[in-house]
């Protein structure tokens, strides 16, 4: 998705449920801006939320940001409650906030104006018709209308589409039991499902079961990590989602890590972070999400998350570290 130009509190209202991909409810959103590669970093906190004030000050500030938003969602109370702290801690640590206002029921109040051009009743503002949100719906991006519906859009199927996985499963189990294999053999195989889910051609159950197991091999899966386009990961989202949602649990690992590295260069964190969650669910030693999840919680931009191994040097890694050992 390209950056998003924020100009005024109607574009950051806009912006905000598309950067975390769900409207907000009792949250204080802090958006990083400006710095050292032009991007975003949108923070979304609970209510009431002053006790993170230096943690979320500190992490823009060691990431580059220079100037910040901040939006709260929830009773004027609590908003302003949590705000102040905030904006004395970003001030602090060089990263002052341009504007804080308050969102609710379709109206924004500014917290920092007390002048007569900001009403008291506030002002009315409309997401559907901003240029903006326009913007992120043709590069594909939802906003689902609150955290939970984020959370379910990862979990697993249910109904006659598990018990359908659930005997695919076990077939996939014992061929996979059965015959000895190599990464090499399996290749081909993984990179056949990529190649269709570029062109939307769903996988088969069957098919999905023997991913399943195969990315269990982490050279294999790392075969798919290095494949997710950074620069337009739509599809790689669409196929990672859909494998972890068919996929029995023990499998979930490698398809939601995958998903979540996918959702994180497309800068939607709210999905990566869903992701990671249902990964450290199954796994919470799982290495790929231990990494990506420190990653998260340091603030490091997309931008800046970047693989660009080609498959030789993947295999070449492979291969050092096994003479190595």
């Amino acid at each position: 998705m390209a950056p998003l130009v924020i100009r005024t509190a109607q574009d950051a209202i806009a912006a905000v449920p598309y950067l975390l991909g769900f409207h907000p409810s009792r949250s204080l959103v802090v958006i990083g801006f400006e710095g050292r590669d032009r991007g975003t970093c949108a923070i979304r906190l609970d209510l009431p939320a002053a006790e993170a004030a230096s943690r979320v000050a500190a992490l823009l500030a060691t990431n580059g940001f220079t100037r910040s938003l901040i939006l709260g969602y929830g009773p004027a109370a609590e908003v302003e409650e949590s705000t102040e702290p905030i904006r004395e801690a970003l001030a602090s640590a060089g990263v002052p906030a341009a504007e804080a206002i308050r969102v609710a029921d379709g109206r924004w109040w500014s917290l920092t104006c007390h002048d007569d051009c900001c009403p008291p009743a506030g002002t009315p503002y409309d997401i559907s018709a901003s240029v903006l949100a326009a913007q992120a719906t043709y590069a594909g991006h939802v906003a689902l209308a609150d955290r939970a519906e984020l959370v379910r859009s990862v979990q697993p199927l249910e109904g006659p589409a598990r018990t359908a996985m659930r005997e695919a499963t076990a077939r996939a189990e014992k061929r996979h039991l059965a015959r000895v294999r190599t990464p090499d053999e399996d290749l081909p195989f993984l990179l056949s499902l990529l190649t269709h889910a570029r062109t939307g051609i769903l996988p088969t159950d069957d098919e999905v079961a023997r991913l399943g197991f195969l990315l269990t091999d982490l050279r294999l899966r790392d075969e798919a990590w290095i494949r997710i386009d950074e620069d337009a990961p739509a599809a790689d989202i669409a196929f990672w989602r859909d494998i972890l949602r068919r996929v029995e649990e023990p499998c979930a690992p490698a398809p939601a890590s995958l998903l979540a590295f996918a959702a994180y260069s497309a800068g939607d964190g709210g999905l990566a972070n869903v992701a990671l969650e249902r990964a450290l669910d199954a796994d919470p030693a799982y290495s790929m999400a231990v990494i990506l999840r420190e990653v998260i919680n340091a603030g490091i931009p997309p931008s800046q998350l970047r693989l660009r191994m080609t498959s030789d040097q993947l295999a070449a890694a492979y291969n050092d570290h096994q003479k190595a050992s």
